[in-house]
């Protein structure tokens, strides 16, 4: 069953009972056409937007009174005939009546879940007031097995969503899109990370060609619970579809990489960008030069477009217009379209047009494949709450800092960059967000520098000076040399030596050092993020050239990973404010 015709048995239309109050801004239900309403209305101008055959347009045969405004989507009806509830059954008097008060915390809410949707090309708002049972039944759940299905969102706490775009054909008029014949790949992953105190969002892109090692999951298959054996150093994107992998070994696979728990994930396919850029009435875009793409068939102008329908979807496919003509390029504009939109479903035009609403709620419902967990429009009301205080200035966009797959000859792969990758994993495990990292930072090395006033007072050494043999009491391979590496490239400290492994595992990070080199050690303390208690001074000078000892603890989590603190972000980290509006190049 396609996208389309989920949750439309027995040709009820829900759409068909309610009505827009202007007075309240509620939608009420309405039990007889004949029944008054208050004076003001209802939506009187047409409407496209997608239904049971792809698309359906509304408009006003003759003028409308109050008494008979339509709702957006409602199929016009004989008088003679009566509304019921989708049910059957009798609605309390208290749902017939809704109070002023707090509507436009609703408004922000039936946006929000719009915009967490948006992420994965989705987008949309979802009322849950309005038309509950219809737009319920357009959703798709997977269980997802050894996870809570009931579990809800942690309050006081960050959580993390993995939102997947499939190039799964399927939908009416895909036919000529992605792999012939395959079960969809994770095309366009992005694990969306939201604060702690909800004031603002990390969306990290995570290339599909990234070389990475895929865990044991388990899925369901009917009533049995089906183990899917691991792989390594395969691509990203073989998570989901691949040897039957649903979207739990795709959040597994992203916890894996990054050491962050994924609580729920969300999946939509190709006719999430047609069907939601038309609900919405198209996306604005903008290119530095004019586009004609043969192989996409994009085709626009220089300057900015609003795209909808078939041009949204060639706009956010096509490798070939823009940068390198790689996936990573790709992923830039992805992610200038996903602020684009966000920024359209925020806007008045949007909020402030009950028909827009509804085939954005319809859309987005029937493009959407969620986990138990949020397996419902309660469940995605309570996710809107939880995000209805972000600012689109405070959702950074970026993605996972690669490099080319040294193991390659020909370069079509890429593996996590060692020092910034770990960093950028950091702060996501800290909760540290990419808007407020200079703040946050600031904060922390005035704490930090209280706590070491005493031992950490006077000059430093410039880091051409600074003498460390590493070595590692970390029990993870490789961080001597991956610290090695960021010292020396990113530091420009160049006197230090990787001494593989200490003789034992070490609980902690400790830096030992003569009194003639308190200089070095205030240094590399200071690039480290090495608190007061990891230094230990000794009694007698060291030579000339005699380096200092670093050994490498159980506290370690990274290259440039601060072992206090917040974690920073990394150098060059290129990233894009959601209110921002960029021309993709």
């Amino acid at each position: 069953m396609d996208a389309h015709s989920r949750g439309r048995a027995d040709e009820i239309d829900p759409a068909d009972q309610w009505v827009l109050n202007p007075q309240t801004g509620n939608y009420e239900l309405r039990l007889d056409h004949s029944a008054g309403q208050s004076a003001g209305g209802g939506p009187h101008s047409a409407a496209t937007g997608s239904g049971d055959s792809g698309s359906r347009t509304r408009s006003a045969a003759r003028p409308t009174t109050p008494a008979e405004a339509p709702v957006p989507g409602q199929r016009r009806r004989r008088p003679a005939e009566r509304d019921e509830p989708a049910g059957g059954g009798r609605v309390p008097p208290q749902s017939r009546r809704k109070r002023k008060q707090g509507a436009s915390r609703k408004k922000k809410i039936l946006l929000w879940t719009g915009g967490t949707m948006a992420f994965v090309l989705v987008g949309g708002a979802v009322g849950v007031y309005a038309l509950y049972n219809k737009l319920n039944g357009n959703l798709d759940v997977v269980e997802v097995v050894g996870k809570n299905k009931s579990a809800g969102f942690r309050k006081g706490e960050a959580f993390n969503i993995v939102l997947i775009g499939t190039d799964k054909r399927t939908g009416a008029g895909n036919a000529g899109y992605g792999d012939k014949n395959s079960p969809g790949h994770a095309d366009t992953t992005i694990l969306f990370h939201v604060s702690k105190d909800r004031t603002n969002a990390t969306a990290l892109s995570i290339p599909r060609d990234l070389k990475t090692d895929i865990p044991e999951c388990q899925v369901k298959a009917g009533k049995e619970i089906k183990t899917i054996p691991a792989e390594s150093d395969v691509r990203f994107n073989v998570s989901l579809g691949q040897n039957g992998r649903d979207p739990g070994c795709v959040m597994r696979t992203v916890e894996e990489l990054t050491g962050v728990e994924v609580d729920h994930f969300m999946m939509a396919d190709f006719n999430a960008v047609k069907e939601m850029t038309t609900a919405v009435g198209g996306v604005k875009v903008c290119v530095e030069k004019a586009v004609d793409d043969p192989k996409s068939h994009l085709k626009l102008p220089a300057g900015e477009s609003t795209v909808q329908g078939e041009q949204a979807l060639a706009f956010v496919r096509t490798r070939h217009s823009f940068g390198n003509e790689s996936d990573l390029d790709r992923i830039k504009v992805q992610q200038q379209f996903l602020s684009s939109m966000i920024r359209q479903m925020k806007s008045d035009e949007t909020l402030t047009d009950p028909a827009k609403l509804y085939d954005l709620a319809d859309a987005a419902t029937s493009a959407l494949t969620v986990d138990a967990g949020i397996g419902s429009l309660t469940k995605l009301q309570d996710l809107a709450g939880e995000l209805a205080g972000i600012d689109t200035k405070n959702i950074a966009f970026t993605t996972l800092p690669v490099i080319d797959n040294p193991a390659e000859k020909i370069k079509a792969t890429v593996v996590p960059h060692p020092t910034k990758a770990p960093q950028l994993f950091a702060m996501l495990q800290s909760d540290t967000s990419l808007t407020e990292v200079k703040q946050k930072e600031q904060a922390a090395k005035s704490a930090q520098a209280k706590a070491q006033a005493a031992l950490l007072e006077g000059e430093r050494a410039v880091p051409t000076e600074v003498r460390v043999d590493v070595f590692n009491g970390s029990g993870i391979q490789g961080a001597a040399q991956s610290t090695i590496n960021w010292l020396q490239n990113e530091q420009g400290v160049l006197r230090s030596t990787n001494k593989s492994n200490a003789p034992e595992k070490a609980a902690r990070t400790t830096l030992e050092y003569a009194p003639n080199q308190a200089d070095q050690a205030r240094a590399l303390a200071d690039m480290m993020g090495l608190p007061a208690t990891a230094l230990q001074q000794g009694t007698v000078d060291a030579a000339e050239r005699e380096p200092m000892t670093l050994v490498l603890g159980a506290d370690f989590k990274g290259a440039g990973v601060p072992i206090t603190g917040p974690a920073k972000a990394p150098k060059d980290l290129e990233k894009v404010a959601a209110d921002k509006q960029v021309c993709a190049k």
